[in-house]
C-alpha cells in the first residue's frame, strides 16, 4: 500500500514561502508569476508571448522551471493550448493576489517617493497667522495633499536638537547661527511689533522706538518664544540705560495677547503672528528691528516630503518665487 506523505507543501503554501523567501527552494520569480498568469488567461503559451512581446520558448520555459519548484504541474498541454490543472486553479488564485499586493506595495513606495504620501514633521517658531511660512505651508500642502504635516512648537535649541536626532524633519527658526550636525539656510526676515493695549497712550504714537518703552512692563509665556523675547528685551534696552521689568505668564502664545489686552503688560512678536486679530490690542512696528529666520535639517535625513518642502522654501524664498 502506497504511503501517503503529509509533510509536502500545497502549491499556494508553496508560492507564499519562495514569494517571501522561506523554504530551502529558490524563491519564485516575479516574471515566473506575470507568465503564469497570462498563460492562464490566455489558455496558450503562444498568446501569451505575443501579448508580452516575448519568445515562446521563454514562457514555456519559465514555466516548466516554476512547475519544477513548485513540485506540481500547472498546466495540461494540448495541441490547441494549454489548460490549468486543479493544481493550477489554486495557484492562480494566490498569484493573482501576490501579484496584486506587490504591485499595491510598489504604488505606494513610488508615491512616498515623489513625496505623493508620507508624512513631514516641522518644528515653528514663528506665528502660523500669516507670512511667509504660513504662505509655504499653504502651497505645499495643496501641492502634496496626501502628505500629512505634523507641526511642533518649540524653541530653537529644542528643535535643532530633535532635527540632530531625525525626530523632526526641518525646523524654521529666528537667526542665522551654524548648529554642529546640521545644515541651515535664511530663507526671510520679519519686522518687530510691539504689542500693547488698544488705549495705550503709545497705541497713537507715529514712530516708536527703544526709548519709548524703557519704563514700561512687559510680560512672557514661559514656553516658545518667550524665553527669546526675554533676551531680546534684555539686550535692547540695556542699550538705553534702563532694566526692563519682566514678568514670565505660565500661557501659551495667544493667551500672552490677551493678558496683553487686559493691561498686564506689553509684549514683542513678529510680524506673522500681526495676522491674528484680537480684541483690546493693537500692533505697532518698532522701527529698524528686523528678525532673520533660517530653516535647519539634517544631511542625514532621507524623507522624500522634506526634501520637496526645502526645495519648494528656496524657490518661494526668491524674489521670482511663487506668492
Amino acid at each position: 500500500m502506497p504511503v501517503i506523505r503529509n509533510d509536502q507543501p500545497s502549491p499556494d503554501d508553496a508560492l507564499s514561502n519562495m514569494v517571501s523567501g522561506k523554504g530551502s527552494r529558490s524563491a519564485v520569480r516575479l516574471h515566473q508569476l506575470r507568465y503564469f498568469i497570462a498563460a492562464a488567461d490566455y489558455g496558450s503559451f503562444r498568446k501569451a508571448a505575443a501579448a508580452l512581446a516575448i519568445q515562446e520558448s521563454s514562457i514555456s520555459r519559465r514555466i516548466r522551471d516554476l512547475e519544477d519548484e513548485l513540485g506540481a504541474s500547472l498546466f495540461v498541454r494540448y495541441s490547441g493550448g494549454v489548460r490549468l490543472t486543479v493544481a493550477g486553479q489554486e495557484f492562480l488564485r494566490n498569484a493573482r493576489h501576490a501579484l496584486r499586493q506587490i504591485d499595491i506595495g510598489v504604488t505606494k513606495v513610488a508615491a512616498v517617493g515623489r513625496a505623493e504620501q508620507g508624512l513631514i514633521k516641522i518644528g515653528i517658531f514663528s506665528s502660523l497667522a500669516s507670512g511667509f511660512l504660513f504662505d509655504l505651508l499653504r502651497t505645499y500642502a495643496q501641492r502634496h495633499p496626501n502628505v500629512k504635516i505634523d507641526i511642533i512648537d518649540g524653541s530653537p535649541p529644542e528643535h535643532v536638537a530633535a532635527v540632530r536626532n531625525l525626530n523632526l524633519d526641518v525646523a524654521f527658526i529666528t537667526g542665522m547661527p551654524a548648529w554642529d550636525g546640521c545644515e541651515a539656510e535664511h530663507l526671510w526676515c520679519e519686522k518687530v511689533f510691539l504689542v500693547l493695549p488698544d488705549d495705550h497712550p503709545l497705541a497713537n504714537k507715529p514712530d516708536l522706538g527703544w526709548a519709548d518703552l524703557a519704563s514700561e512692563r512687559f510680560i512672557v509665556s514661559d514656553g516658545a518664544p518667550g524665553l527669546e523675547i526675554h533676551e531680546y528685551l534684555v539686550a535692547r534696552l540695556a542699550d538705553v540705560g534702563r532694566k526692563v521689568e519682566i514678568q514670565t505668564q505660565q500661557v501659551g502664545r495667544d493667551n500672552i495677547l490677551s493678558l496683553v489686552a487686559v493691561g498686564q503688560g506689553l509684549t514683542l512678536t513678529s510680524e506673522a503672528t500681526t495676522g491674528a486679530q484680537f480684541r483690546g490690542i493693537a500692533y505697532r512696528e518698532l522701527a529698524d528691528e528686523i528678525l532673520p529666520f533660517s530653516m535647519v535639517w539634517s544631511a542625514q535625513n532621507d524623507n522624500p516630503a522634506c526634501r520637496r518642502l526645502l526645495s519648494l522654501a528656496r524657490l518661494m524664498a526668491t524674489p521670482a518665487g511663487p506668492k
